[in-house]
């Protein structure tokens, strides 16, 4: 061989061998929606809400039954999401208004980063709602509005072409509560960022009060109902971003090899789901579809959390990482998978919504039984400001109404330090076992258990069982 031909092969060994890579890594698009709970999918058993691209993402992939997040609060959550670490563990407390002004640890490593380091184009658009940048860095941020999930999605469309694999996180504010909060009269409905005129784009779909479908933990009275009927509204207007999203990718070639995941940070922004650990406020929706898999169409039992996602989006990348840079673990391998012993136990961390909303929970479920710890429940439990002036929570307050949903309104804003429930015979979380005799073993089990586990994730909030000091007072870091 000649030494020119030598050179020429060694070129092309080169160039098309990082082609090949670089087709080989697959494209992320993980879609996070605002407030978005079990209650409002056609794929999770709603029959009147018209979810169909959401639908088909269940039918092309993979929909889990039992997926939680770490904290019902917008900005903990999605910290959580994005660094595989629980909140209590990385500063990430509360909200990052400049009011609050909780922000996480600049040491830690965040998903968006260790993807640009792999080789990913990383693009975010919409709600970001973290802090610092420093830590949650993007190659691009794109602007759309985010009450439109459509031109969010056509704000896309440089990155979905692009030869580079990409990261693409797309987070609409939908279906958030709108603004204003407090509503005039008292008793109008919440918009959930509808408008009257409409989004360029997306066809309106409206749903009547009378036909919506009032959750259990809800009352089911008339502010409720028109309440849901906007939420929902705003939930089809998702969809139909998801769709465009959808398109987009399969005209662009690039459908065959981009995995979607759909989540939201937490549940519905109804008293009694969002900032509680009930499970309206963590249980969410997670369908993954992974068009490189065989597994089409499958639910999924097995229990995981949002401390999940980046290990496994980096194990669905290729990234190498060391387990124990992370709270969590990558569910990619278990996708096709009936549950197991491994994946049947799952915690959650809440300190603070805004920072006057002081409520640290922890909380463990293993296998059908889990249980709540109230760090603060000599407290009131508090409100979310949008949450309090909802009508739907007003009709219940200004009519000195006595039970909220199915649970008495004295027992929502005052609460026992321990919770225990056993959900597969009482999914509504109504029967406290707490202090019943014969459940005594099990509590002091699952408290045992949820100790351990904030040891292991260096949980501050540990010191508060019996006055523990043994994290307290080094000076050190942890």
């Amino acid at each position: 061989m000649t030494t020119s031909r030598f050179v020429l092969t060694i070129i092309c060994f080169f160039v098309l061998g990082s082609a090949v890579v670089a087709e080989d890594k697959p494209n992320v698009i993980l879609f996070v929606s605002d407030d978005h709970g079990t209650d409002a999918l056609g794929c999770y058993g709603n029959k009147v809400i018209k979810t169909p691209h959401m639908d088909r993402l269940a039918e092309e992939g993979v929909r889990f039954t039992r997926a939680y997040c770490t904290s019902a609060s917008c900005a903990a959550s999605r910290s959580v999401i994005l660094t595989g670490q629980y909140g209590h563990a990385t500063g990430s407390y509360g909200h990052v208004h400049d009011y609050h002004h909780f922000s996480t640890y600049d040491s830690v490593p965040s998903l968006p980063v260790l993807l640009e380091k792999a080789g990913y184009r990383t693009a975010r658009i919409g709600k970001y709602h973290l802090a610092p940048e420093t830590v949650f860095r993007f190659s691009k941020t794109l602007q759309a509005d985010p009450r439109s999930t459509v031109e969010m999605a056509e704000a896309c469309k440089e990155v979905i072409e692009q030869e580079q694999p990409f990261f693409l996180y797309f987070c609409p504010d939908d279906p958030h509560r709108g603004q204003p909060f407090k509503p005039d009269p008292w008793n109008a409905p919440n918009n959930f960022g509808n408008k009257p005129e409409g989004f360029p784009g997306v066809d309106p779909i409206t749903y009547f009060p009378d036909e919506v479908i009032v959750p259990a933990f809800l009352p089911d009275n008339s502010e409720c109902r028109r309440e849901l009927a906007e939420y929902y509204q705003s939930v089809s207007r998702i969809d139909q971003g998801l769709g465009k999203l959808l398109a987009m990718l399969e005209a662009s070639g690039k459908s065959g090899n981009t995995i979607i995941i759909y989540i939201s940070d937490n549940g519905i922004a109804f008293p009694g789901a969002k900032t509680t650990m009930y499970e309206p406020g963590i249980k969410l929706p997670c369908i993954v579809k992974d068009p490189r898999s065989k597994h089409r169409g499958l639910v999924n039992e097995a229990m995981l959390s949002w401390v999940d996602l980046t290990p496994t989006i980096l194990d669905f990348a290729g990234v190498q990482f060391a387990e124990k840079d992370f709270h969590g673990r990558s569910f990619a391998p278990i996708l096709g998978e009936s549950p197991s012993k491994e994946w049947n136990e799952v915690y959650a961390s809440h300190n603070f919504h805004e920072i006057t909303m002081y409520y640290p929970m922890r909380v463990v479920r293993v296998g059908d039984y889990k249980m709540i710890w109230n760090i603060a429940w000599r407290l009131e439990y508090p409100f979310a400001s949008d949450l309090w002036a909802a009508s739907t929570w007003q009709a219940i307050h200004r009519r000195n109404g006595r039970i909220y949903g199915k649970r008495k309104v004295r027992d929502y804003l005052f609460r026992p330090e321990f919770e225990l429930y056993d959900l597969s015979s009482d999914p509504n979380e109504q029967t406290n076992l707490a202090k019943v005799k014969n459940h005594s073993g099990r509590l002091d089990r699952l408290k045992k258990t949820l100790k351990a586990f904030q040891v292991r994730t260096k949980d501050p909030w540990l010191i508060m069982w019996d006055n523990d000091a043994q994290l307290q007072g080094s000076g050190t870091g942890l």
